[in-house]
């Protein structure tokens, strides 16, 4: 039997009593989720404004846009989770606005991000796609360190699995509408826990493993913002069938798709063709204005 707080991996040995969701200061609770994402945040950030440095860019271009990608990229991943399930704030509005205890979708805050990007961008007369491309590989670090606010709060898992990664939750401790007809079924008689997935740890080692190829590829990008297309490839693989294991999936309204597999298969396929065509439109001299330059200002 395990206590309502506990957490654990049995196939590694690896056994966590009494892990909190949050701790309190003066008389205010702080979530362990919410510092996780803000570590990543701050981790994602630090890493953009070094890679712009090696690339000859002034730092100060992206914690001068990282207020507005920060904020606007919270807000979009709330929005975007919040319309996808809908039926369940419909009837309680108020916890629209309750993120401390998760509903943050990543898809939407990297859409947000994204459209945040060229908006600064072109106010402040940068070249987008050139900040988009220092910007990406700290979205992936921030995503990998963040996905541990999920840890935390026993959420985003998968379906039942015995494999050396798998992870044990107690039922007291889990929101009922993430746990599965097929994890119910493999519960034994008398145990008050299930055995998942522990998609949140597949999506961090899948991100940091991303973060780690653009940072060593992303000098021998051909043009600018093909570091973004390089995301968007690498981070719908990983998601596409990580999403298909996971237990709190949204679905497009009406239908049995998958939303996040729907994105993820468009990222991938969509980034690598236009990434090939771009390529080939620079070889071919017809897309000269937008290939690297390491000598540009901006």
């Amino acid at each position: 039997m395990m206590n309502a707080t506990d957490i654990s991996f049995p196939n590694l040995g690896l056994y966590f009593e009494n892990v909190p969701t949050g701790f309190t200061v003066f008389g205010f609770e702080i979530k362990l989720y919410a510092i996780a994402v803000v570590i990543g945040m701050f981790a994602g950030g630090a890493l953009a404004g070094r890679l712009a440095q090696r690339g000859g860019w002034k730092s100060d271009y992206i914690w001068d846009f990282f207020v507005y990608g920060v904020f606007f990229g919270v807000l979009g991943a709330r929005v975007y989770y919040v319309i996808f399930a809908w039926d369940y704030y419909k009837d309680d509005l108020k916890q629209v606005f309750n993120i401390r205890q998760g509903g943050l979708a990543i898809y939407g805050g990297v859409i947000a991000a994204f459209l945040t990007v060229f908006i600064y961008c072109r106010i402040k007369k940068l070249n987008g796609l050139r900040l988009l491309d220092y910007c990406v590989p700290g979205l992936a670090l921030g995503q990998a360190i963040g996905r541990w606010g999920n840890f935390f709060n026993r959420e985003v898992f998968g379906e039942y699995t015995d494999n050396i990664f798998a992870m044990r939750l107690p039922v007291a401790a889990v929101r009922a509408r993430d746990i599965s007809e097929g994890l119910m079924q493999h519960m034994g008689a008398g145990e008050n826990f299930i055995q998942v997935h522990p998609t949140f740890l597949y999506e961090c080692l899948w991100n940091i493993a991303v973060v780690i190829l653009m940072v060593i590829f992303l000098e021998k990008r051909k043009f600018y913002g093909e570091g973004g297309l390089w995301y968007l490839a690498g981070y719908g693989a990983g998601r596409f069938w990580i999403e298909g294991i996971r237990t709190d999936t949204l679905f497009i309204p009406g239908t049995e798709l998958a939303v996040s597999q729907v994105l993820a298969i468009v990222m991938l396929i969509g980034s690598v063709i236009l990434d090939i065509l771009i390529r080939v439109m620079i070889g071919r001299g017809k897309l000269k204005s937008i290939v690297f330059c390491p000598t540009s200002s901006h």
